[in-house]
């Protein structure tokens, strides 16, 4: 048992460790001129045509609809968290600001799992309720949690980058919050439907909610961008590591660690993010953004003790 967790621990931290390089793949598809709704749609829709190779196995993978109307509604719910709104705010976001910026704000979201799954557990009479972990609201947790937002204060109003970066600054923390609601959920989900299932019905509804933005943008893709190799090499990337392997992954992880001690994986983030925009991207941080990184990364870890 203690064997099985160990390796579960391992696969969460694989997969941070490719999320983390997105933020940078991110950027150089929206220098190449990608819009954030585009990256996301091709994103998810190489991802969901390579799930549905692995669905088709299986019978019960192949099923289209929910067992009723209301886990349906979970799935949409998922689907704009974990999908959508996630990744729309995250990649717009990565206009705006920096990628290690935006790595650090997302890298929130343990924090905000955890104070989710508290009020969740505290109120809620649900079978998400019930099947989240117990969090218990400790002066360690708070001190953790209260260290983290005072660092994405200081990340987001950093004076030197205030009127260009406050934007992006802010949509991360909203991708961090989408992110959070979505983990309080999929969990469950994907125990009762199989990780296959529960992932591909995230991505069909993740690509059926991103459709309004595509088509508000009225931005067209020029096809000259795809001629450029990295281009391509960064889309398949995103879409079948990132995305459909990963995604996957961490349905499967989440399922058996627990929503919270999964999800405090995240603050690793910024780790690998800030080594590859330095290596690729050539950025660097602010002095001030980077103690407010510091303290975000030392809440993080604090809140995560429980």
């Amino acid at each position: 048992m203690a064997r099985s967790r160990f390796f579960y621990h391992l696969l969460a931290l694989a997969v941070v460790a490719v999320w983390g390089v997105t933020f940078v793949c991110t950027k150089v598809l929206i220098q190449a001129g990608l819009q954030p709704a585009e990256i996301f749609a091709i994103r998810f829709l190489l991802a969901y045509a390579g799930i549905w190779f692995f669905c088709l196995g299986s019978r019960e993978n192949r099923r289209i609809l929910s067992r009723n109307w209301k886990d349906e509604l979970v799935f949409l719910f998922l689907g704009v968290t974990g999908g959508s709104f996630y990744f729309l705010t995250e990649n717009t976001a990565l206009a705006y600001t920096q990628a290690t910026n935006a790595a650090f704000l997302v890298s929130s979201t343990p924090v905000l799992t955890a104070l989710l799954t508290l009020l969740v557990r505290r109120f809620g009479r649900s079978r998400f309720a019930r099947s989240l972990e117990a969090v218990r609201l400790s002066p360690v947790f708070i001190a953790g949690t209260l260290l983290a937002l005072t660092g994405m204060a200081l990340v987001v109003f950093d004076g030197a980058h205030f009127a260009f970066s406050l934007r992006g600054d802010l949509l991360a923390v909203g991708a961090a919050l989408c992110w959070a609601c979505y983990s309080l959920f999929m969990g469950r989900m994907t125990e009762e439907y199989g990780t296959m299932l529960a992932t591909r019905k995230v991505f069909f509804y993740g690509l059926l909610t991103i459709i309004p933005f595509l088509l508000a943008s009225g931005h067209g893709i020029n096809p000259e961008i795809f001629r450029q190799s990295t281009v391509w090499l960064n889309l398949l990337f995103l879409g079948l590591v990132a995305s459909l392997a990963c995604f996957v992954i961490w349905n499967l992880v989440m399922a058996r660690l627990g929503n919270v001690t999964c999800t405090n994986y995240v603050y690793l983030n910024p780790v690998f993010t800030l080594f590859t925009a330095a290596i690729f991207l050539g950025e660097r941080l602010t002095p001030l953004a980077a103690i407010g990184s510091a303290a975000i990364l030392l809440g993080v870890i604090l809140a995560g003790q429980r």
